[in-house]
């Protein structure tokens, strides 16, 4: 998920797991498994004094109560070019060193406003603001990236107010209008010149001209102040919002009795608390993926599963009110910057360009999934009445919310005999994340070389230099990748991953190399028994090496174009294509080794994997079209009266999901993290580049999933050049064509699609 860090500058990006409260068994889009297949900144220049406080930092953190991955990998005999980063920063130094850049930035900046006429050109504007860029972001990014992953609260609130600072600063750097006069100069001055700029940079002025003018730098001078002064409230909405998900720390109580069905390798992880005066113990599960989802999948008691889904929803009833905030503030904004809608302000620089255009492949495939989703429903709807019969429930003919994820379990075991918890033994950690590893090696040509003893946020992070698999120097070296895998107290809790730092070619010529971070929740070692995980795990750390590996081999010579900062429905793409890697019959008997025996699944364990993809998909993505709907109502609202976000939220799910909530209203949009976190009026995306994933992995990959020449024209055509270039002129590099949607739909609906 795309997470604006300042005001001027949208390329970094956060990608997340979508919202899926109690949805598919492991059918995910994004960042999760899936089953079926700025405003440009105005940069800021550092000086050389902030490598002093980059060293001064508290004592080094022990590792030896870590949770981590024994990692096979391969020893480099160079020295990488770059250090790794330093991860002890005091609360204090935060403060201090995101001040002082800020006041640089400033004078900075008004230096490149006071540009004469006749000295603005390429090299005096546009190099030097992103040359500036890349050095904030070299600084901050670690420091905002902070709020996520320590375990130190004081920590974590001074990340959070450094992000706050920024990007409030941010706003007021966007908002200039002399630099953007300056901008202008500069972009006339190469024109009249007739001087050559190569693609990219042609690409850099293209954007920066554009950001001007979508950051309200056009208005009048009391229409830009209301403007910068909304944006600000805006971003501190958002940060409030995204605060409010990282620390929430609920929990939902049930005894023994209540969670009859759920394995009991998750109970023994849920924390246990002696009854009182003759009452039964009781079990408190938190809202973590590995404690809540195996209940919604395994509690028998539907009463259990209607409580605990009742309670996972309203788990964040407090960012509610931040959203409908937020909401009437893009309102304001698109109004002052002319556009008719939200939707149509965020489109304009993504592929599918207009918000009525993103509504059209919405309604278009809602129509064609609506019958497949009915089917199904009544097929589970079916398996829940001969279960209440059995059990003596009075069945009164309607599918719940609470009732999927458990019924689509159920027939899974029943109808194609296939046991998800048996399949989980068969994925232990220790050996799915290596084999994963290896593979991604093999396939894209480079080697992980894992850093002993590194310094680290929490002792479970796990570090590792990444390498071309033929380097013969140091100018081999690709970047580094941190892996934080397993759940803790205030961390952020689904999958992600974060490109610390961009890759980009540095002023005297030399390569600054990026660094990744993949931020993960997999379930932790339980008393008699290893860490083992879901197959929906397994295809979820697929995905997101995916975004490590867009981060590390992509190659541009500016920052704000590095690896993943492509267009937001474009994005996910690739990783969506990796996913097909998890369906492989090759794949799944390299990567899978049962946590007692060894042995790998049998070929009819995995036929049967395999054969469970499709099954019940209807329901599934009606489910996301649910999502990206309510994304798509809200921000294009006028605004007139006031939305009831919640029943909204509740009444549209009925309506396109095919499933009851119950009759009760409960506050699902504060949950939804992606409406402040980047993806506003872009949840379609998911959907959307699914059409590419699946015309990728069928035209290149399918005969030969795991070939290196492949791999390498993957490398070459997809993940290297990132937004240095328009998504469609890549596309049609790696495919020999332009692209098509006939592989998706022929996944969603078997070779009898219809056309999109």
């Amino acid at each position: 998920m795309a997470r604006p860090l300042r005001a001027m500058r949208l390329t970094n990006s956060l990608f997340r797991s979508p919202p899926n409260q109690s949805g598919s068994r492991s059918i995910f889009l994004a960042a999760t498994p899936l089953r079926l297949g700025t405003f440009a900144a105005v940069s800021i220049v550092l000086t050389a004094s902030y490598s002093n406080h980059l060293i001064h930092f508290a004592n080094q953190t022990h590792r030896r109560f870590a949770t981590f991955v024994s990692i096979p990998t391969m020893s480099s005999n160079f020295k990488p070019p770059q250090p790794p980063l330093p991860w002890k920063h005091t609360p204090g130094q935060i403060h201090e060193i995101i001040d002082k850049a800020i006041d640089d930035s400033r004078k900075f900046q008004d230096r490149i406003a006071a540009t004469p006429e006749d000295k603005a050109n390429f090299e005096t504007v546009f190099k030097a603001l992103s040359e500036a860029d890349s050095t904030i972001d070299i600084v901050a990014e670690p420091l905002s990236f902070y709020q996520n992953v320590s375990p130190d609260k004081e920590l974590r609130d001074a990340s959070n107010d450094a992000e706050k600072k920024l990007r409030d600063f941010g706003i007021e750097s966007s908002m200039r209008i002399d630099l953007f006069q300056a901008i202008k100069r500069a972009a006339a001055n190469i024109e009249k010149s007739g001087v050559k700029l190569n693609d990219e940079e042609k690409r850099l002025v293209e954007k920066m001209l554009l950001d001007g003018k979508r950051a309200g730098l056009d208005l009048p001078e009391d229409k830009r102040e209301e403007l910068k002064t909304l944006k600000k409230e805006l971003s501190q909405t958002s940060l409030e919002f995204s605060k409010n998900f990282n620390e929430e720390k609920g929990t939902v109580s049930f005894t023994k009795e209540e969670l009859t069905g759920v394995p009991e390798d998750v109970v023994s992880g849920y924390t246990k608390t002696e009854g009182q005066d003759g009452k039964p113990d009781t079990y408190a599960v938190t809202f973590k993926t590995p404690d809540i989802f195996p209940l919604f999948k395994y509690a028998s008691n539907p009463n259990t599963r209607r409580a605990a889904h009742e309670a996972y929803e309203s788990r964040l009833a407090i960012n509610v009110p931040l959203l409908e905030k937020a909401l009437e503030i893009r309102r304001k904004c698109a109004t002052l910057l002319g556009y008719e809608t939200w939707a149509d302000y965020v489109e304009e620089d993504k592929m599918i360009k207009t918000g009525k255009a993103v509504n059209d492949f919405l309604d278009d495939l809602e129509k064609k999934l609506h019958p497949v989703g009915e089917k199904d429903r009544e097929t589970l709807l079916a398996l829940k009445k001969d279960e209440y019969s059995e059990k003596g429930l009075d069945f009164d003919n309607t599918f719940y919310m609470w009732d999927y994820r458990y019924y689509d379990r159920l027939y899974l075991e029943k109808a194609m005999s296939l046991d998800d918890a048996k399949i989980k033994e068969y994925f232990p950690v220790d050996v799915v994340v290596p084999t994963i590893l290896k593979i991604y090696q093999d396939l894209l040509s480079v080697n992980f070389a894992e850093v002993k003893n590194p310094d680290v946020w929490h002792p479970d992070v796990q570090l590792f230099e990444v390498w071309e698999k033929d380097a013969k120097d140091e100018s081999g070296f690709l970047g580094y990748c941190y892996l934080d895998l397993f759940p803790r107290e205030s961390k952020y809790s689904h999958a992600a991953v974060w490109p610390i730092h961009s890759g980009f070619t540095k002023p005297d010529g030399g390569r600054h190399y990026p660094v990744t971070a993949m931020v993960a929740n997999l379930a932790k070692p339980t008393p008699g028994k290893p860490a083992t995980m879901r197959h929906d795990d397994v295809v979820t750390f697929f995905h997101e090496m995916g975004h490590v590996f867009h981060g590390l081999l992509s190659r541009t010579e500016f920052s704000r174009f590095h690896g993943t900062s492509v267009a937001r429905d474009f994005v996910e793409a690739p990783s969506q294509m990796l996913e097909n890697w998890c369906w492989e019959p090759s794949v799944l008997k390299t990567m899978s080794s049962h946590y007692e025996t060894k042995e790998p699944l049998s070929d009819e364990l995995i036929d049967k994997l395999i054969k469970s993809r499709y099954v019940n998909a209807g329901l599934f993505f009606l489910r996301q079209l649910f999502f990206g709907k309510f994304d798509m109502k809200v921000h294009t609202d006028p605004g007139n009266e006031k939305l009831d976000l919640s029943k909204l939220w509740c009444d549209m799910r009925e309506k396109v999901s095919l499933v009851s909530s119950g009759g009760k209203i409960t506050p699902g949009p504060g949950t939804f993290a992606h409406i402040t976190g980047g993806y506003d009026a872009g949840y379609y995306g998911y959907m959307y580049s699914l059409v590419f994933a699946a015309d990728m992995y069928k035209t290149v990959f399918s005969k030969d999933p795991l070939s290196p020449d492949a791999g390498r024209k993957y490398r070459e055509s997809i993940l290297r050049p990132g937004g240095s270039r328009d998504e469609s002129v890549s596309l049609k590099e790696f495919l020999g064509r332009e692209p098509d949607s006939q592989a998706f739909l022929d996944q969603l609906f078997g070779t009898s699609a219809p056309k999109l």
